[in-house]
């Protein structure tokens, strides 16, 4: 049992939410407060522990600095500093602890074309410990892209086509290699609008995987989902099924 509570009271936010699960009850209490371009959020939950962060808007133009800790973990502290412009956006995160790791994140285009880099350093062992790139070229019937990941280990190209300009009906093809196994993987599918509140998604790839998703408008910013995957070159194994429901007020 899921139950929340908001009091609203002009800048200030305060939330409350308890959940009950069998013999075992947990709960937050999270407060959000607001003045000018800055913005504070503190949560405390049933185990004591404090999450804060500081959110502070154009402190130089176009830019947003986030800093976060947990307590009583003192290890968990993060600065981050993200720029946005027209057709690019930075992003840079630190942890604040004493063997910080750095991540950097680029993205750079237009509405036609666009490039994105992100890639994680150890300043202990003075390693990169991610990197990954991509580029997409999206037209008003298509979209069509290219992702290098796990440290140049893997690489995926996918390609997608509306049928129409409202985006009802579209087909999707996707081929992913990783180079350490020599593996490759090669996936279509396609989705179906039914009408203005459901959705049918279906794929399968070339191992036998067959996924289905059923997804449902009920009320308006709520979503029921339903979906299922089955092995066709193993009909006896149980299939495997899944029901989520995203409610927003």
């Amino acid at each position: 049992m899921l139950c929340s509570y908001d009091i609203i009271s002009g800048p200030e936010v305060l939330t409350s939410t308890a959940l009950k699960k069998g013999g075992l009850s947990t709960g937050d209490v999270a407060a959000q407060y607001k003045y000018k371009n800055t913005v504070v959020d503190v949560k405390v939950d049933t185990e004591s522990n404090i999450s804060t962060t500081l959110t502070i808007t154009d402190i130089v133009p176009s830019t947003k600095t986030i800093a976060s800790f947990k307590l009583p973990d003192y290890n968990s502290g993060k600065l981050e500093v993200q720029y946005f412009h027209h057709h690019a956006t930075f992003t840079t995160a630190v942890a604040l602890n004493q063997s910080p790791a750095v991540d950097l994140s680029a993205t750079l285009g237009t509405p036609t074309f666009a490039f994105g880099a992100e890639a994680g350093y150890e300043t202990t062992s003075g390693k990169l410990t991610k990197y990954t790139a991509g580029l997409s070229v999206t037209r008003p019937d298509s979209c069509a892209s290219i992702i290098l990941g796990d440290k140049g280990e893997s690489i995926k190209a996918s390609y997608v086509h509306h049928f129409d300009q409202f985006k009802k009906s579209s087909a999707a093809g996707e081929i992913a290699r990783k180079f350490s196994t020599n593996e490759n993987t090669f996936t279509v599918g396609g989705s179906y609008a039914l009408d203005n509140l459901t959705l049918v998604k279906a794929k399968l790839n070339n191992h036998g995987k067959l996924g289905t998703v059923l997804q449902h408008e009920l009320i308006p910013k709520s979503i029921l989902i339903i979906s299922s995957e089955f092995d066709t070159k193993a009909l006896e194994k149980t299939p495997r099924f899944g029901l989520s429901l995203a409610l927003k007020p």
